[in-house]
């Protein structure tokens, strides 16, 4: 399992201005990105005491989170996510899932399972089974990504944070979403095993420090 470094700083949108003048020079826009940026639809898992988010707010080392995900209104591609955190470093493992899967996860239906499944799918339908891991809510965003290939480097703006409350209709592109609270936006940088200082140099905003900022744990203010 591969691990990557990440920061996440809290920002706001003047920042957000500046930053991206300076990385349209140094980074390339994510291909996938139409216009600069996508529309980030993603439905989030949690056990019946809510252990993901406690264990976020906490500041426990060692955790993990499920979450399904798509983008830009297009429910033709479905994933299933693996987001864990060791030690301060991040590793995501990915799994394309079928339509019928998604809409049985996001009723909180342990899917019937085709023979030797996937790992990732046959490890959330244990745990829900067995930890009783079900879907929570709805959390919607938009993004901005850049790439930068030495380090491997990715940061992303996130902004725009809404949530669909103790809704979990996740496939419903009619879905009502509130805004989550006074979200920031917040820069995410990701890289391998090192980050050129070019890249470092480019995002220091005065005042501005990583953070812990959780899109779930704050679209879960509400309930």
């Amino acid at each position: 399992m591969d691990f990557r470094h990440e920061w996440k700083i809290e920002i706001n949108m003047a920042d957000l201005l500046a930053l991206r003048s300076r990385l349209r020079i140094l980074m390339e826009p994510d291909e996938h990105a139409a216009r600069g940026r996508y529309q980030i639809r993603s439905l989030y898992f949690d056990t019946p005491t809510d252990r993901a988010l406690r264990e976020k707010i906490d500041g426990v080392n060692r955790r993990e989170k499920f979450r399904l995900r798509y983008y830009n209104g297009d429910t033709g591609y479905l994933s299933l996510e693996k987001k864990s955190k060791v030690n301060g470093l991040c590793n995501k493992q990915a799994l394309q899932i079928t339509a019928e899967q998604a809409r049985e996860l996001a009723a909180g239906i342990i899917p019937e399972l085709p023979q030797n499944p996937p790992p990732l799918l046959q490890e959330l339908c244990y745990k829900m089974k067995t930890e009783g891991l079900r879907p929570k809510t709805v959390v919607d965003y938009i993004r901005e990504p850049f790439v930068y290939g030495p380090g491997n480097v990715r940061i992303t703006f996130d902004y725009g944070l809404r949530t669909g409350l103790q809704c979990t209709d996740f496939l419903n592109a009619g879905l009502v979403t509130v805004p989550a609270g006074d979200a920031p936006v917040l820069m995410e940088v990701k890289w391998d095993a090192f980050l050129p200082d070019v890249i470092r140099d480019a995002i220091q905003i005065t005042g501005r420090r990583a953070s812990a900022f959780s899109k779930y744990a704050q679209c879960r203010i509400y309930g």
